[in-house]
């Protein structure tokens, strides 16, 4: 079996030495596009024998083993050549494929990924090296290319540590954690509205198929996922994350899920369950608020997700969300009012507080995971707070959050008792809010916090990078404010 760590390090070391890839950004997305088409021609083997009497979009010469495989027998397309093949044929013809609403999905996904794909690099030996790599990978071996599919999440780890692509990842024990406890079952199907690299899409399947036992349940699994995702980028990665985890026709859009009026929804645009991670400390102008109601616009991105969210459950369906501390302890009007719309459409039965570094290096911002379903209101919720696992001071890029950390979540998820904080008198790790305790307290949901800090001494580098991460935090309130105040004047910002 190829080794895939390995063959991750030697793609890297290549492209360095290439003057158009600037950072890991863009080495990714090198990668991601070159991996999709071998990995496309792999399922397109497998789909002309499965009964369907399936054709090709590609046109000939832009197909994997026409243009990419290397026989060895020096014909292969190198040097100024092969980057005038990719930049002025390739790209072009894949960019300009014609699709319609007849078209299948397992077809479409051609050109929605190559729509806003770029190629950056400039050298063509170096080009054609890293072609062989990805080449040299046999994705007609099953465990092999089940084993790409489950680095390619070490994969996205690595790379997404550089700069704005880490906002595009939920760490692994979080995902698993949050699958699991929203009791997937075959038939229901799942949405992630701002679904990144397809993380919670990937720990859902996985769920699921322990369950399989016909062929019947294979089809209706692959069938369950729906994912929105409005950057090119990590769209590109959640497409070819899907395929490399056997859904040969990943139903995942490119778009932005808030620019759609949610008074427009209904009972067949609902889902039976709901998995995400908001994206969170952005604001959005009034353009996209306008697609909400008055009384529940706000500038605030993971808000607008929560409102959307509360749309498309359908009447009995399950929602696990990750929010941060900024929604349970906020209290201006429309946060409120999107509280109560939760609690009184919603069953908020749980809030899980989690340690602030969960997300590090990515972020700082503290974070809850909030469970709830469409049964009827709200009428108590338990809080428990997960503190740090014995030993550890805080979660990083090299010590990062582990499923086995959520085990004493687990066993409490289980019993739901009372649990006093064992530092602080008065104080709980654990507890139980009616509602009306809540709403007496103005729908603070700031309950079974952390109210004990220790003394850090960190590092020069993770200094700068929490006070990078706070500043970035601030700005958006700032950002935020101001144009509630802009909208408030009738002034353009």
């Amino acid at each position: 079996m190829t080794n895939l760590t390995s063959l991750i390090k030697n793609l890297r070391d290549i492209m360095r030495n290439d003057a158009g890839i600037n950072g890991d950004a863009q080495r990714i997305e090198q990668i991601i596009w070159i991996l999709f088409l071998k990995v496309y021609a792999a399922k397109e083997r497998e789909w002309r024998y499965d009964g369907t009497g399936y054709k090709s979009i590609l046109p000939q010469e832009c197909r994997w083993e026409h243009w990419a495989h290397d026989d060895g027998k020096g014909t292969a397309l190198t040097g100024a050549e092969l980057l005038h093949f990719v930049n002025d044929t390739l790209f072009p013809t894949l960019r300009g494929l014609r699709v319609t609403r007849e078209t299948p999905l397992r077809q479409a996904i051609v050109q929605t990924m190559f729509a806003e794909a770029n190629q950056y690099m400039k050298d063509g030996v170096l080009l054609r090296q890293v072609v062989n790599v990805i080449d040299g990978i046999d994705l007609e071996d099953y465990s092999e290319i089940h084993a790409l599919g489950d680095i390619y999440e070490g994969i996205l780890r690595e790379l997404q540590s550089a700069g704005s692509a880490g906002e595009y990842y939920t760490p692994r024990a979080v995902t698993d954690f949050m699958a699991e406890h929203i009791e997937p079952h075959i038939g229901e199907r799942v949405a992630d509205f701002a679904c990144g690299t397809g993380g919670f899409l990937v720990s859902w399947l996985q769920q699921l198929q322990r369950q399989e036992q016909t062929a019947a349940d294979i089809t209706a699994i692959s069938r369950s996922i729906y994912g929105i995702e409005k950057k090119q980028f990590p769209y590109m990665l959640a497409i070819t994350n899907m395929l490399l985890h056997g859904v040969d026709a990943p139903h995942i859009e490119h778009a932005n899920a808030l620019t759609h009026n949610v008074l427009d929804y209904t009972a067949a645009d609902a889902f039976d369950k709901i998995l995400m991670n908001p994206p969170y400390g952005g604001h959005e102008k009034a353009d996209v608020q306008s697609y909400f109601p008055e009384d529940l616009r706000d500038s605030e991105t993971a808000d607008l997700f929560l409102v959307l969210i509360l749309y498309r459950l359908r009447q009995g369906g399950r929602a696990a969300v990750v929010l941060p501390d900024g929604f349970l302890f906020g209290t201006d009007n429309t946060k409120v009012n999107i509280k109560k719309k939760l609690l009184a459409e919603c069953n908020l039965h749980t809030v899980i507080r989690l340690p602030a570094s969960v997300f590090a290096p990515y972020t700082s911002i503290t974070t809850n995971l909030l469970f709830f379903d469409k049964t009827g209101p709200t009428q108590e919720t338990w809080f428990y707070r997960l503190d740090m696992p014995a030993g550890y001071k805080h979660f990083s890029k090299t010590k990062p959050m582990q499923r086995a950390h959520f085990a004493p979540c687990d066993a409490w998820w289980r019993e739901r008792t009372v649990i006093p904080d064992p530092d602080v008198e008065g104080a709980y790790q654990a507890n139980v809010y009616t509602r009306q305790q809540i709403e007496d307290g103005g729908y603070n949901l700031d309950l079974c916090g952390y109210p004990t800090a220790e003394e850090e001494i960190l590092s020069p580098e993770e200094t700068i990078r929490q006070f990078h991460a706070q500043r970035d935090v601030l700005n958006a309130k700032i950002d935020a404010r101001l144009q509630k105040i802009a909208e408030l004047l009738g002034v353009e910002q």
